[in-house]
């Protein structure tokens, strides 16, 4: 074990790299989504489409992906995915510079980026569940969403400053990032070998009895973590909009005012992971718990305020309940499968996060027509009952292996 620390240093840090580059694929465009709404004479639903055209693809991929990488290895997956994640940018941003009409062509472009994105972060995931099978998985799976979180912090200042090159500009940077990391990720990173592979049918006849056992806390798990991620896109596409059409705030002060709670999210994801390593399996548990209240009581503060220092206490509120939820709910759910089935058990729950952050920003684009007070309420109460679900259904007994239930 004291050899693998010491090696950690840089195959580590590459594979940390590729959640970054990941949530660069949406958290990169939400300040300039109000530009990219004028530029193009879009609405503020068609503008949130551009974000759902990546993680639709990418929900319905990662599944696909997972199994594969269950059969034929996290890096033959992951590699090649990250370089269609970097040419779906490419095609966007071209479209933004060729036509005078961009909008389709963009969004086809998106397409393939998500498809790209649906083999990268969970697989990642996946890969350090492989790796770390003591309660260093749970600090290593901490730091790897933290990774994700820095990525959420840089993204939006990033993407603002890109944008004042021009507003599609961000796009072309997905390209010149993601194949690189590709690279990088097949020479560098290290996978243990593979046990001796399953057939299809002891492959799914494993995974249905997984399902049999830990259904409940599986599903639990799965929708804790997509409603953390629906709020913070959700209330991030609208907050972007709320500071240009009340405050006349925009371009790279939008993004540097985004990053104080996504900011936020990726300190307490660190800090979690390292508290969850060092505490009794139930605490994990108690993550998802306390992290889901805070982030409806963000929602909730939110629904009743437009007085903008109120609304930045009550993001970053949101912030620190997604990075408590996120470490938790990632550690229950790599732990609840063996290493020849993690790959689609641990994307599973990637598709259910994609679709959250999906949905949430034309969700949340429905305020004009909904009411700002309802919109926010519903998604509040939509968030106690998934609390409540995990209160009760959450069993780490279920979900851990003996080694970690032990070491706890």
């Amino acid at each position: 074990m004291k050899k693998e620390k010491s090696g950690i240093k840089w195959w580590f840090v590459v594979l940390n790299l590729v959640p970054f580059i990941m949530v660069l694929g949406n958290s990169m465009l939400i300040p300039l989504l109000p530009t990219m709404k004028a530029a193009m004479n879009l609405t503020l639903m068609q503008v949130g489409l551009i974000i759902t055209a990546f993680s639709i693809p990418a929900g319905v991929v990662i599944p696909l992906a997972g199994y594969a990488s269950d059969h034929l290895g996290r890096k033959a997956i992951m590699a090649p995915a990250l370089i269609i994640y970097g040419l779906g940018g490419l095609i966007s941003g071209a479209s933004a510079l060729l036509l005078s009409s961009p909008y389709n062509f963009l969004l086809l472009g998106r397409v393939v980026q998500g498809v790209g994105a649906g083999g990268t972060y969970q697989l990642a995931m996946a890969l350090t569940g492989d790796i770390f099978q003591s309660k260093e998985r749970t600090n290593a799976l901490g730091i790897l969403e933290a990774s994700n979180g820095l990525g959420k912090v840089v993204s939006p200042i990033a993407g603002s400053a890109l944008g004042l090159i021009i507003w599609f500009a961000p796009f072309f940077a997905y390209g010149l990032l993601a194949i690189p990391i590709a690279f990088a990720v097949w020479f560098m990173v290290k996978e243990p070998e593979q046990e001796g592979s399953k057939s299809n049918t002891q492959y799914w006849k494993q995974l249905k009895n997984i399902f049999k056992e830990k259904g409940l806390p599986l599903a639990a798990s799965f929708l804790a973590g997509m409603i953390v991620l629906f709020m913070l896109f959700g209330i991030l596409s609208w907050f972007s909009d709320f500071l240009e059409t009340q405050y006349g705030i925009k371009g790279f002060s939008v993004g540097l005012l985004i990053a104080i709670p996504v900011g936020t999210m990726a300190i307490t994801s660190y800090l979690s992971g390292s508290y969850f390593q060092k505490q009794k399996a139930d605490f994990l548990k108690w993550g998802v718990i306390v992290g889901l209240v805070a982030v409806i009581l963000s929602t909730i503060i939110i629904s009743f305020v437009n007085n903008l220092y109120i609304l930045l206490f009550s993001l970053i509120l949101l912030g620190f309940g997604t990075g408590v939820v996120l470490p938790a709910v990632n550690t229950l759910t790599t732990s609840a499968a063996a290493s020849e089935e993690r790959g689609l058990v641990t994307c599973l729950y990637g598709s259910v996060r994609f679709f959250g952050v999906a949905i949430g920003p034309p969700a949340f684009g429905m305020i004009t027509s909904v009411g700002k007070m309802p919109l926010f309420m519903s998604a509040a109460a939509l968030g106690i009952a998934i609390a409540i679900f995990a209160f009760f259904f959450i069993r780490t007994e279920k979900m851990l292996p003996p080694q970690l239930l032990q070491e706890g």
